[in-house]
């Protein structure tokens, strides 16, 4: 470990090291699909409810973001864009969902939409808990 230094890297070396794990990974990954599922609902021209996901590796999708307006929720619109996101994602060849979620948020959403914790944990010191989800489809 002779003449190692830490850096703070610039956005191209961290892009250099990011193509290098690519790589390194490209050799275990049997299947890679590409693609994103950016979909939203709107009524009376402003956006009410909204959903980002994008395809890593293998057939798996990543949901980044599920989000309803306060006045729109517990009103079916979330259901609606999982549904077709779920649709979408079996259309581009996805057998596999995950996404988390924080304690105040969608756990018991989820749940309803049938997908299943995969592992979760509490911070007692800065009160909440996560928990990770995966759907096969």
């Amino acid at each position: 470990m002779k003449n190692v230094k830490f850096i703070d890297m610039s956005e191209e070396q961290a892009e250099y090291i990011e193509g290098q794990l690519d790589a390194f990974d490209k050799q275990f990954i049997s299947c890679q699909l590409d693609g994103r599922i950016q979909i939203g609902l709107e009524s009376d021209g402003k956006i009410v409810a909204g959903l980002d996901a994008c395809v890593t590796a293998f057939k798996i999708l990543y949901v980044s973001t599920v989000f309803v307006r306060e006045e729109y929720r517990r009103k079916g619109y979330g259901k609606l864009l999982m549904e077709e996101m779920e649709r979408r994602a079996k259309a581009m060849g996805v057998n596999t969902i995950r996404l988390d979620t924080f304690s105040w948020q969608g756990k018991e959403f989820y749940e309803s939409l049938h997908y299943e914790v995969a592992g979760s944990y509490e911070n007692t010191d800065d009160g909440y808990s996560e928990y990770f989800f995966l759907k096969r489809i």
